[in-house]
């Protein structure tokens, strides 16, 4: 059994590192672990995406990463952490959690959607769930965690710093500059800045558009993208996007207010984070929907259905929509569809086959990627972005996670420019040596996926 003594600090990807989504990581110090994040992937091929996969085929709904490398010794788990709400950060918490079995630390938000997760599968009341202040600085065994906020697109968004006696952690999470993000505070460089005068050992970091030059696009500018598409609209609007994305959703509310339209949510995921949004204040008060039943009952040019499956899910409720099938909403010719989303590779037939069905009945669709308009706004970051990450950090070191091998080669030659001289590229199972000698033992871990339910 793998180890790390009282000079070491190990960081060990589980899930995320040479793919996106499924984000489960570990770091190591004096016996110890801690777990960062502990996600889901949809709709995968379960076969071996990297060297120690899984051999069963066949396609699942949701897959996890596999956690047997810390479940072995979870008695040596501190606990988890959750740095925000996406499911690919803590949607596989319900289904691995009776196999860590350690408390669960995260802030008011991620805790509500996961307490509602967890009443799903009757582990509400079992589960330890710690609500953490965000200001405050949490022992956990040997490491020492301060939450630092981010901008991204759902609340609370928090980068960690990890502090060991023997180095500090920057595990920058999901993030994004955003000085306009439509829900909670605009991203304060100060906090990151301050960070040059603590000699940061490593930046474990974002790089899902590590390969994209310049900035990612403010939610304001999206909201005034989305305004200026729908409002020439004459017929039904009927938008389509990331069903955790409150930001997306406020913006397309006051969308509604401004060309005056009665939005309502169709699809289960919409609902719970709305109404987890209201419980816990993020939605604004005067931005009212209606029930979707109501929505057939009124004159087109008055209806916004905001709707989930815009990769092409067949029976969530956009799928159901194409296919005419849906009880409390029918389109028209005339109507117009807009995905104010990405496709995620892997799912272009499945929104082909989307596109082709509404085309079929006269009904006009619109995708972000040939939209003149910027109607979706990712919540990554930009080779820019990065870059003046590093700036501010000044780390000694460069781990890109969250990404392909591409988003994590594109990382690290974005740290390289900036004068980072140690950039560590790997993959799932690998063993990074982050003190007292840095190194990268490759494929150490035995990784790969787990399927939590079948289609």
């Amino acid at each position: 059994m793998l180890t790390p003594g009282p000079q070491d600090l190990w960081f060990v990807p589980l899930g995320g590192t040479g793919e996106i989504g499924m984000n489960m990581n570990l770091y190591g110090h004096d016996g110890r672990w801690l777990m960062v994040d502990c996600g889901v992937s949809f709709d995968e091929p379960l076969t071996p995406p990297y060297r120690n996969g899984s051999s069963e085929g066949g396609r699942v709904q949701v897959v996890a990463p596999d956690p047997t490398f810390i479940s072995a010794q979870n008695e040596h788990l501190c606990g988890l952490v959750i740095t925000h709400a996406h499911e690919d950060h803590v949607g596989a918490v319900p289904y691995l959690w009776p196999r860590l079995k350690c408390p669960v630390y995260t802030t008011a938000f991620t805790a509500e959607v996961l307490r509602r997760k967890l009443a799903e599968t009757g582990l509400v009341d079992k589960v330890p769930i710690i609500e953490v202040d965000p200001d405050a600085i949490v022992d956990l065994g040997p490491f020492r965690l301060s939450w630092l906020a981010i901008t991204h697109s759902i609340p609370e968004p928090y980068a960690l710093k990890i502090t060991t006696p023997v180095g500090t952690v920057l595990h920058t999470a999901d993030w994004k500059i955003d000085a306009q993000p439509i829900t909670g505070k605009p991203f304060d460089p100060q906090r990151f800045r301050r960070l040059r005068d603590e000699n940061i050992l490593a930046l474990v970091g974002d790089s899902t558009n590590a390969n994209k030059p310049g900035f990612s696009i403010s939610e304001r500018n999206c909201y005034d993208g989305l305004l200026n598409t729908i409002r020439p609209c004459k017929g039904r609007v009927v938008v389509t996007c990331f069903g955790s994305n409150i930001a997306r959703l406020i913006s397309l509310a006051r969308v509604a207010q401004k060309t005056n339209r009665y939005m309502a949510l169709f699809g289960r995921s919409l609902l719970n984070m709305y109404s987890i949004a209201r419980k816990t204040g993020f939605w604004p008060d005067e931005l009212p929907l209606v029930d979707p039943a109501h929505l057939g009952y009124l004159p087109p040019d008055e209806v916004m259905a905001v709707a989930t499956g815009s990769q092409g899910e067949p029976r969530a409720a956009l799928g159901r929509i194409a296919r005419d099938s849906h009880p409390q909403l029918s389109l028209d010719k005339g109507d117009m569809v807009i995905f104010s989303s990405i496709v995620i590779p892997g799912n272009e037939k499945s929104v082909a086959s989307l596109l082709r069905q509404f085309a079929a009945q006269g009904i006009t669709t619109l995708q972000s990627e040939d939209s003149q308009l910027p109607i979706h706004a990712s919540g990554h970051p930009c080779a820019e972005e990065l870059a003046l990450m590093y700036e501010w950090v000044k780390p000694q070191i460069a781990i890109p996670v969250h990404g392909e091998p591409e988003h994590l080669q594109a990382h690290a030659d974005v740290a390289k420019a900036t004068g980072v001289k140690k950039r560590q590229v790997g993959l799932n199972g690998d063993l990074y040596r982050l003190t007292p000698l840095t190194s990268i033992r490759r494929q150490v871990i035995k990784t790969g996926r787990i399927a939590l339910r079948r289609e």
